[in-house]
């Protein structure tokens, strides 16, 4: 994305999908939620959702993913989102957003105001912003703690070893409604080792949520309990840069 003052456009304005790029995502769609579904092995529990990755992706490629009726989308920076969607609304009051990227103290206030559900709660000082946020806007959003099921240094989320007291302190002392967990596995190693941790530590927190799951492995995801995988290159194909 250029530097500097970016020119937001209204959805008239968008550059509008091809057809063959609007037959590509349409199929892509279809198949990524075909795939989910065949993975979903019990029928006792909703189809899990299907978040789309719409990270710097060009403008004609999130018009076909609309055009085709998909309306949950996953985005990682504010300020990338607020150019890409603030403008959206309107045309698609239906439209709900996922933030699925680390999110600074500093954005915090601007993440409550466009964001339906915040995934990526992950350290005390951002619990208490948030929840402080929530309250001033009126929009105690769902939220999901992150959790660094691999203790990557380099890597947000809290350690597997501290969420559940850290669970805890965002409900009692933040007031959050953490309705879930969300991770990335290490990419060096098999996802469904930190799919079940990530299962575990749900379950003994009484949380009925988890996001995790993307274009590599959301069916293991999925058939480890999975209640939503973040897909974005199985859709949309490579990112541009």
């Amino acid at each position: 994305m250029p530097h500097g003052k970016t020119k937001i456009m209204t959805t008239s304005q968008q550059a509008a999908p091809d057809a063959d790029m609007m037959t590509a995502i349409t199929a892509n769609i279809t198949d990524v939620r075909t795939r989910i579904a065949t993975a979903h092995a019990s029928g006792n529990t909703d189809i899990p959702a299907l978040v789309a990755v719409s990270k710097r992706q060009p403008d004609d490629r999130i018009e076909a993913a609309l055009a085709s009726g998909h309306r949950l989308f996953g985005e990682n920076r504010v300020q990338e989102a607020q150019q890409r969607w603030q403008h959206r609304r309107e045309s698609y009051p239906d439209l709900t957003l996922h933030l699925i990227g680390p999110l600074q103290t500093n954005k915090a206030a601007e993440a409550v105001a466009l964001f339906d559900v915040i995934e990526v709660v992950d350290r005390p000082k951002l619990a208490r912003i948030l929840g402080q946020e929530m309250d001033q806007q009126g929009r105690h959003l769902p939220c999901y703690v992150q959790v660094n099921t691999g203790e990557e240094a380099q890597k947000s989320g809290v350690l597997p070893e501290q969420a559940d007291a850290f669970i805890a302190q965002c409900r009692a002392e933040f007031g959050l409604n953490i309705i879930g967990l969300m991770c990335i596995p290490p990419q060096d190693e098999e996802p469904a080792m930190h799919f079940a941790l990530l299962r575990t530590i749900a379950q003994r927190n009484g949380l009925s949520h988890l996001s995790m799951g993307m274009s590599s492995d959301y069916e293991e995801a999925v058939a480890f309990g999975a209640t939503s995988v973040r897909v974005g290159s199985a859709i949309f194909g490579a990112r541009d840069g």
